[in-house]
């Protein structure tokens, strides 16, 4: 599943007309504000990066995409912060509105998910040792693909260079005692689920999700289907709810931009670079040191294997969409000598439980926060926060910038600031397409080891030219 699976027309599909108007206002903006620092600040800077956001808009008023309006957000809030930092101090109630919209849709969509996820593929036993195969292979390389993570964001810092203003969270987790490992133990299970949804205790509200799945796919099929209709149709409308909200995304992003560069100036927006590297250079190892490991032990044929998969992994970076990837990814899969049964399977399940790149992008953007705020993490601390992740990002990947809405989920269960989260946000949408392609291709092994687990691949199919 994507991050951004529901955006309106992805912006190649404008004249190139409006591309090369988009283009001249970006390189506007960035020789405006590149020249400040090679010679002496002028006035006249202001003038030409403000031209680059008049192009930058007059490009966008022929039906650009969300993503394309985040980043103009992105831009002119930075423009707002850097010129007029009294106002910009005003505009953060803009951004909190946003955040409380998110933190809203949080619990519910976790919970309708999850048990949808689980108990919407029917028994386990139903299902047999495809289930259980496919559920074991998929917590096994989301971990490891959460490890990856956690080690690039340690080994690169990204995050220390981004000193974040002192709020009353931060605060708070830097003088808080360590919690005890039987107090996490005892506080992760739920003893009133309403209580846990009204106070944000997602990993509670995981949990009980989890438990809940589970024993609704143990239940005679004339009462599960009821209580599973209702989850699909609360996941849904949830669903339509982010998607609402997301229309405020600009905004939101704009304002919190324009609060935190009126503080601390331009220098905010150095580290994102360095964590767009790190997180490109984390999901290249974890398929150099992950995927392709498995592939060669599954004895797997590469170069067929290579040529089935590039075409949805093309599609799904291009569009940012697991969705748009998902027809021809099962086509694929079953013409390289998957079974249709395990096919039709494997992929959605794997659309729900098996989110490589996603998972990994999650675990360094959290301690990207941490680092951003100033706060050290051991590493219990960050296994401690694996664990949720593992949890939380099952199930939201059909939800347009589910990252954001984990993200916000994971920092409000460890104390951490929000402010970082939002300025995030303005890179998110390069890390979206590299994170999706890596998603789709995970799914895509998968199927195929499976079907080997099975003993069912055919090593002799015809597979479609390309």
């Amino acid at each position: 599943m994507t991050d951004s699976a529901t955006m309106p027309a992805p912006p190649d599909r404008q004249p190139p007309a409006m591309r090369m108007l988009t283009a001249v206002g970006v390189v506007l903006f960035l020789a405006g504000a590149a020249l400040p620092v090679l010679l002496a600040p002028h006035d006249w800077f202001a003038l030409v990066r403000w031209a680059g956001l008049a192009l930058i808009l007059v490009a966008g008023l022929r039906g650009r995409s969300l993503t394309y309006w985040i980043f103009f957000g992105m831009l002119l809030g930075g423009e707002i912060g850097l010129d007029r930092p009294l106002v910009a101090e005003h505009l953060r109630v803009l951004s909190d509105i946003f955040l409380r919209l998110i933190k809203v849709i949080v619990a519910p969509l976790i919970l309708g998910t999850l048990v949808t996820g689980i108990a919407g593929h029917g028994n386990l036993r139903a299902v047999g040792r495809i289930g259980v195969k496919s559920l074991v292979y998929f917590e096994i390389v989301t971990t490891l693909a959460l490890f990856i993570g956690l080690g690039a964001i340690n080994i690169s810092r990204a995050g220390e260079g981004l000193v974040m203003p002192a709020v009353a969270g931060t605060a708070a987790a830097l003088n808080a005692e360590p919690l005890r490992w039987d107090e996490f133990l005892l506080h992760i299970f739920p003893e009133n689920i309403a209580k846990s949804i009204a106070e944000n205790q997602i990993l509670q509200v995981g949990v009980f999700a989890v438990l809940f799945g589970i024993a609704l796919a143990r239940v005679p099929e004339t009462k599960r289907l009821p209580m599973l209709k209702f989850c699909e149709s609360l996941t849904s409308t949830m669903f339509s709810f982010t998607n609402l909200v997301m229309y405020f995304a600009p905004v939101g992003v704009g304002a919190a931009m324009a609060y935190t560069v009126g503080h601390m100036g331009i220098s905010v927006l150095l580290p994102l670079g360095k964590l767009l590297l790190t997180g490109y250079a984390a999901l290249i190892s974890f398929l150099l040191l992950v995927l392709l490991p498995i592939a060669l032990f599954a004895r797997l044929p590469l170069a067929r294997f290579f040529r089935a998969v590039v075409e949805p992994a093309t599609i799904a970076f291009a569009t940012s969409s697991s969705e748009a990837a998902l027809p021809r990814a099962m086509e694929s899969m079953e013409a390289f000598g998957v079974p249709r049964r395990i096919v039709a399977f494997v992929i959605p399940a794997g659309y729900s439980f098996n989110l490589d790149g996603s998972t990994l992008y999650l675990a360094l953007a959290s301690v990207f926060v941490a680092q951003a705020a100033g706060i050290h993490m051991s590493w219990p601390q960050q296994l401690l926060m694996v664990f949720t992740l593992m949890l939380t990002s099952k199930g939201v990947a059909g939800v347009p910038r589910a990252v954001l809405v984990v993200l916000l989920a994971t920092a409000s269960a460890f104390h951490l600031p929000t402010e970082p989260i939002f300025i995030i946000l303005g890179i998110d949408a390069l890390m979206d397409m590299a994170r999706t392609a890596v998603n789709v291709t995970g799914n895509c092994l998968a199927c195929a080891v499976i079907a080997r687990w099975e003993g069912e691949l055919d090593n002799n199919p015809g597979i479609p030219a390309q």
